[in-house]
């Protein structure tokens, strides 16, 4: 008996051989595909490795189901069994035994890919004894019943004919070590960042999806790379789960065969849509199930096609894809957790507080508009403005926190396009939502999202009482936007205004540690 694989599904394939007389042949019946008829070639050669000829007879070999497609080599071994068991070189073999494994023309037994859910269903249907590939026997023996690792076909036919002394050894269970939980890259390395750290933890401890958006070089790949250390162990049920899949598509290091941290997956942006979700003649796992359990991390994810990511949308909502083709249908689990990221623009450094954008206003909307509503909505914390972190309270001086408003001032008010902007814009567009956040974001600066950074911060540490850190930022700056008019208006003011744009900024630090503009400051100022 042996088992096959079609997905995660597996089901019993009896090997059933006739050899009678005849003209001299050897044929393999019950739908095999080319794989399995080569077998003819691979077990003539791997027995005149074992100085036994084929007789010159008619040997019929039927795999049962017959109407069934079988795939793939891991008949091999049992095929070549039943044919020694007629030509009675072996004893007849109990139903309760199976063999699994590809045979090499030298007679040695080579390694096959799904033997973990292959082995799960000769447990379930009663099997006392398997006999898998030696480069296999770990990864099957976590299913509980007796493994032989099988090396070479002498071995074998020696362990079968000589029951008294076995010379196979059974496979101890495969245990996990405590280093094959270690992970290489920790969250906790990270430098700074507050605020993207902030929003990933969020993300990791609810399992939700997240987007990151910053200018190249602002450390997003890094970030992302060092999530799974923060994410929960994998349960037993998750690590056989996710061991399984792994099994079908081959991955599994046969010196770690059980799957014990959670995956990391990062296919590049030229990924086609049979390699995200899966598929094939016979569907293989995609990128989404290799993930199961773990986290898909898209790089460039405005890079990536369009009908590429629009696929996922119904697998991040049900957590399983399912795959027809003319051979079946497949399903298979993808509960992951997806993590993106992307520029903000074309050139990266739309918004950069030193690097100026050279895209233009439609330039940037295409470029977002690459990822569409529905898929942004299943995408749960955006994080923006990775890398241009916020300092620590503690570590802000009035003298420094006038320093960077001033530099971001004078950029905006000396840079003639921002200028000619300005000036074109009315009080009533300047009150329109929109087009005040275009202002606010491309025209003034980064002066708002400064401000904003800090009151999130404040906001989220208990300090202040509110739940629209945006509008408070707003109310701060706005002194800076009528500071920019009055240098446009009369340029011989800069240095008054300043000389006012540093009270301004004392209140704001004042504000920050704990001195609110209800309460006054030390020096008088209006309340």
């Amino acid at each position: 008996m042996c088992n096959r694989l079609f997905g995660l599904n597996a089901f019993p394939v009896d090997v059933e051989v006739s050899m009678g007389r005849g003209k001299p042949q050897f044929e393999i019946v019950g739908l095999p595909d080319a794989s399995v008829r080569e077998s003819r070639e691979r077990i003539r050669s791997a027995l005149a490795s074992l100085s036994i000829a084929l007789p010159a007879r008619q040997i019929t070999v039927n795999l049962a189901p017959a109407d069934v497609k079988k795939v793939g080599t891991m008949h091999d071994l049992a095929i070549l069994l039943g044919i020694l068991v007629c030509m009675e070189r072996i004893p007849p073999q109990p139903e309760n035994r199976c063999f699994l494994g590809e045979v090499s023309l030298s007679g040695h037994v080579r390694s096959i890919s799904g033997v973990l859910p292959m082995a799960l269903l000769a447990a379930q249907s009663g099997i006392r004894e398997l006999f898998v590939p030696e480069e296999n026997a770990a990864e099957a023996s976590a299913v509980g019943i007796p493994i032989y690792g099988v090396h070479c076909l002498s071995n074998l036919l020696t362990h079968l004919e000589d029951t008294a002394r076995p010379i196979l050894r059974q496979q101890p269970t495969y245990v996990p070590q405590p280093e094959d939980y270690q992970d290489t890259l920790d969250f906790a390395d990270v430098k700074g960042q507050q605020n993207a750290k902030y929003a990933l933890e969020i993300a990791a401890a609810g399992g939700h999806n997240a987007l990151m958006i910053g200018s190249p070089g602002s450390g997003k790949s890094m970030l992302a790379k060092r999530i799974p250390s923060i994410l929960p162990e994998m349960t037993a049920a998750e690590s056989m789960e996710t061991t399984q899949i792994y099994s079908i598509a081959g991955l599994l290091d046969s010196g770690k065969p059980l799957m014990t941290k959670r995956p990391f997956r990062a296919p590049h942006h030229t990924i086609s849509g049979a390699g995200l979700v899966g598929g094939g003649t016979i569907p293989r796992p995609g990128e989404i199930s290799l993930a199961h359990n773990g986290l898909l991390f898209l790089d460039e994810l405005a890079e990536f096609d369009h009908r590429t990511l629009e696929i996922m949308r119904q697998p991040l909502e049900d957590r399983r894809v399912t795959i027809t083709r003319a051979s079946g249908t497949v399903s298979y689990p993808c509960s992951f957790m997806l993590v993106g990221a992307m520029n903000p623009c074309p050139c990266g450094y739309y918004g950069h507080p030193k690097r100026q954008c050279t895209c233009t206003d439609r330039q940037v909307r295409q470029y977002l508009n690459r990822i569409s509503g529905p898929l942004l909505d299943r995408i749960d914390i955006h994080v923006q403005d990775v890398g241009q972190d916020i300092p620590a309270f503690t570590e802000i001086t009035e003298d420094a926190l006038f320093e960077k408003v001033r530099q971001i001032f004078s950029y905006s008010l000396h840079n003639e396009t921002i200028s000619r902007f300005r000036r074109m814009m009315t009080i009533e567009q300047f009150r329109s939502p929109e087009l005040a956040a275009l202002y606010s974001r491309r025209y003034v600066g980064r002066v708002l999202d400064y401000h904003a950074g800090i009151f999130r911060a404040l906001i989220a540490a208990g300090e202040i009482c509110s739940e629209d850190p945006d509008t408070l930022a707003m109310l701060y700056v706005a002194p800076v936007v009528t500071l920019l008019g009055v240098c446009d208006r009369q340029p011989e003011r800069e240095a008054e205004c300043l000389e006012r744009l540093r009270k301004h900024v004392g209140l704001f630090f004042r504000m920050v540690h704990g001195k609110t503009p209800e309460s006054g400051g030390d020096d008088g100022t209006a309340r």
